[in-house]
């Protein structure tokens, strides 16, 4: 018998956000253009870009870049999110009619932290970059590998007492296909 779609889990960046004049309408191209370290951004990514088991040292990377930088500096140009038309309104239909909703990125978590906390969805796993005194320190807490993500959807389903028959979720990207091969809908 088939189960009920009981949540709906999310990619945040070119699904939720939409970061326009940046690689994959990310929110990490949009801090690296905010950070003013677009042309650093950029090399690091063709760098890495064709080697998906790297995506561990890229993060580091990127971070490191950012050792230093307050905060403050990059929040107008992050904020407020730039949300793909509709998304708003589709989700607080989603939560009115009880569904649990989420994001599952390999993005910023200070982005998808901010998104969760405006559509007032249950939760954000994203990659932190740490700061200290209102600045990045040059670290990063990876959470979510860019080919991780099912991992990720698995335990948050867990945590909640789902099966992955319950759930839904919502990407853009190749990375993406393997969640969406595993859940319901």
């Amino acid at each position: 018998m088939d189960r009920p779609i009981r949540a709906v889990f999310f990619d945040l960046d070119g699904t939720l956000v939409r970061y326009r004049g940046v690689d994959f309408e990310s929110s990490w191209g949009a801090l690296g253009v905010a950070a003013g370290l677009k042309a650093e951004w950029d090399a690091l990514l063709a760098k890495y870009l064709d080697r998906p088991d790297s995506y561990p040292d890229w993060v580091r990377e990127n971070a490191a870049l950012l050792k230093g930088v307050p905060v403050g500096r990059v929040l107008p140009q992050l904020f407020p999110p730039p949300y793909a038309p509709g998304v708003p309104q589709a989700l607080a239909e989603l939560k009115r009619r009880g569904l649990i909703l989420g994001i599952v990125s390999s993005g910023v978590a200070l982005v998808a932290d901010r998104v969760r906390e405006e559509l007032d969805l249950d939760f954000a796993v994203a990659n932190e970059l740490v700061v200290q005194k209102g600045r990045f320190t040059g670290e990063a807490v990876l959470r979510v590998g860019l080919w991780d993500k099912l991992e990720t959807v698995e335990a948050e389903a867990a945590r909640r007492g789902l099966s992955l028959a319950e759930v839904a979720f919502v990407g853009d990207h190749c990375n993406d296909v393997p969640v969406l091969e595993a859940v319901g809908c």
